[in-house]
């Protein structure tokens, strides 16, 4: 019984003793989990590279009790054929892309005063504006999507990180406006929940810093040698022992 390996052509595929891709062990640590993922409201466009704990306070605000966050990105493309060809190509569009958020309703700055943080934090007088979205500038529950308020875009910021607090990717939602606002109240739930629906501009890729927080300072490619996690090409796997015992040719 050969040792389990990894799969990454169709010579080496052993279905029943070989990973796909690489060695999953270890998939319990270092798989993204929503424990493990921070959404932050922010400036409309991407911030500066976060560096280190000081830098995360500056212009984002972690968005608390969310229980559902999806982000969706669609191109519009369409297939075309030309006379005197059967084979078809297509032509592409810019992608455009959308947001979810789903919020447990609490007491405190509900969602629709946290996604415009960036406005708050310039502490804009809303009596300025016909239409206000809360009575006062103070006040944490701001609900009238008719604001002028409404047509200051905002920046969604993702992160992800695994068990052992290594980056696994990010993303910021750019030049965000907020087009629906729901609350829905049923007898005998558990919860009452906000949702807001979101497009937006582009996303980019975000991250912190590449050195982890964990071990006190322990960067990622010790850290998965400490692991034993190491993630060959395609050739160090062909060229390795392990490989060529476990695809020895048939005998004669």
């Amino acid at each position: 019984m050969p040792r389990t390996g990894i799969t990454r052509g169709l010579a080496a595929w052993q279905y029943q003793d070989y990973y796909v891709e690489r060695v999953m062990d270890n998939a319990a640590y270092t798989a993204a989990h929503p424990d493990d993922t921070l959404v932050m409201a922010g400036t409309p466009r991407s911030p500066a590279p976060i560096t280190n704990n000081d830098t995360l306070g500056a212009g984002l605000l972690a968005i608390g009790h969310l229980q559902q966050f999806q982000v969706t990105q669609q191109k519009p493309t369409q297939p075309v054929m030309a006379i005197g060809s059967g084979r078809s190509f297509f032509v592409s569009g810019k992608a455009q892309g959308q947001a979810t958020l789903g919020r447990l309703f609490v007491n405190g700055r509900n969602l629709m005063r946290v996604l415009n943080h960036n406005v708050a934090r310039t502490n804009m007088d809303l009596s300025r504006f016909d239409d206000r979205p809360a009575l006062s500038r103070a006040q944490q529950y701001y609900v009238n999507l008719d604001s002028e308020l409404y047509l200051i875009p905002f920046g969604l910021g993702a992160l992800f990180r695994d068990k052992i607090h290594q980056n696994i990717g990010g993303f910021y939602a750019e030049l965000c406006m907020i087009t629906t606002y729901a609350l829905g109240v049923t007898a005998g739930q558990n919860m009452v929940m906000e949702q807001t629906n979101v497009v937006f501009d582009r996303l980019l890729p975000f991250f912190e810093s590449t050195v982890s927080k964990w071990c006190d300072g322990t960067n990622d490619s010790t850290l998965n040698t400490v692991m034993g996690w190491v993630d060959q090409t395609a050739d160090e796997v062909a060229s390795s022992t392990d490989y060529q015992l476990n695809n020895l040719p048939p005998a004669a």
